[in-house]
């Protein structure tokens, strides 16, 4: 079974919202896949999902209540077999705690056509909306790649 962690700066926002959207697809598409989320950041350690990203799962019957913000570990980035961030900003910060990162670590849009692209804060933006249909097309784009590979490691 592979194992993915989603990556953003707080973890209440873009990553949470990835990781538990594709937790639903993994139940209702028995896929042979676990996830998880974590932040770049200590800034958001402890909190709760963003109240309109929980809002945003609550209409599509996702319960994330119980989720706190976490920080990634050395132990993460050594034992999940992909870890997939959602900006550029990311990369750099874990670049600086990790130093050079494996081939593992990636954007999650990297996995559609407009790889090297962002997704974008809407911590920042406001752009909840948008934030969610760039996620489903990478989760999309992602499921398709490792439906391909038939779930083995991406390297």
């Amino acid at each position: 079974m592979l194992s993915i962690l989603m990556l953003c700066h707080g973890n209440i926002c873009r990553s949470p919202l990835a990781e538990y959207l594709l937790r639903d697809r993994i139940v209702k598409e028995d896929l042979p896949l676990s996830t998880a989320s974590a932040a770049v950041s200590t800034e958001e350690l402890g909190n709760p999902v963003y109240p309109p990203v929980r809002r945003i799962l609550e209409k599509k019957g996702i319960d994330c209540s119980k989720k706190r913000a976490r920080r990634i570990t050395r132990e993460d980035l050594e034992n999940f077999d992909l870890l997939l961030a959602m900006d550029a900003q990311n990369l750099r910060l874990l670049t600086r705690m990790f130093g050079p990162l494996p081939g593992k670590v990636k954007l999650l849009l990297d996995f559609t056509e407009r790889k090297g692209e962002e997704i974008a804060d809407p911590w920042y933006t406001g752009g909840f909306t948008e934030c969610l249909a760039d996620i489903e097309e990478g989760l999309d784009g992602l499921i398709n790649t490792l439906k391909k590979s038939h779930f083995k490691p991406l390297l």
